[in-house]
């Protein structure tokens, strides 16, 4: 290689722990934990409250996050209560120039129709289809009067272009859930929806994605706050 194929910079490498600006990128934050009642069923995309003592109990979390964002970002959340609220404790616990928060629905949890509020322990005799081994259900799995999750890949795909279009290197904050930003990686990834499943998302995690000349890049998977403050 010559001295001046050295000097010519390539592959868009992140050498140093900060990221670089001018990037369309997306902050891909799952909610907070839901109130124990919802938690014993397959709640979906029904809007359940969060759990007002873990709210509570992890305000160091809330503040962490509050750091680690950017204080310039576009602001986007689900409609879904519990992401909307997670939305605006975040945004309590630091200065961010955005004035509001966009609901997208686009970014919704995957809705599973008439199976909303069954009992984890009925679930799984309601299914078609081999569940997938770390998500409730195979991700060709209709619901009656719901979505599988090819579905919800298909409109967070669609959310994920339209909003780096409309947003070119800027950051974005999406307050969203476990699956659609499941789906938002399998998008990044081009890989199938069941592989997509496989990753971990935590409630209060961070996901970091990015589009640089029509590709897409993962930049972190589930990082977590900091609860201690």
């Amino acid at each position: 290689m010559t001295q001046t194929d050295h000097a010519v910079p390539h592959g868009h490498f992140l050498d140093t722990p900060e990221l670089p600006r001018g990037i369309t990128r997306f902050w891909l934050v799952r909610h907070a934990v839901v109130e124990a009642s919802a938690r014993k069923t397959m709640y979906g995309a029904m809007d359940v409250p969060l759990c007002k003592e873990a709210m509570a109990s992890q305000q160091g979390g809330y503040a962490a996050l509050a750091r680690r964002l950017p204080a310039d970002a576009v602001w986007y959340s689900s409609p879904l209560q519990r992401a909307w609220d997670t939305a605006a404790q975040i945004r309590c616990a630091g200065e961010f120039q955005c004035p509001d928060v966009t609901l997208d629905a686009r970014f919704i949890e995957q809705s599973i129709g008439d199976w909303h509020g069954t009992p984890h322990d009925q679930f799984l005799s309601l299914l078609s289809l081999p569940p997938n081994p770390f998500w409730s259900l195979s991700a060709s799995e209709l619901p009656p009067g719901g979505e599988s999750m090819l579905d919800v890949c298909a409109r967070v795909s669609h959310g994920l272009e339209d909003l780096a279009n409309t947003h070119p290197g800027q950051d974005m904050v999406m307050v969203s859930h476990g699956g659609a930003i499941r789906a938002a990686l399998s998008h990044a990834l081009a890989i199938h929806p069941d592989i997509a499943l496989r990753f971990t998302i935590q409630n209060l995690s961070i996901s970091i994605i990015e589009r640089i000349n029509g590709l897409w890049r993962v930049v972190a998977v589930n990082e977590l706050p900091d609860f201690r403050g």
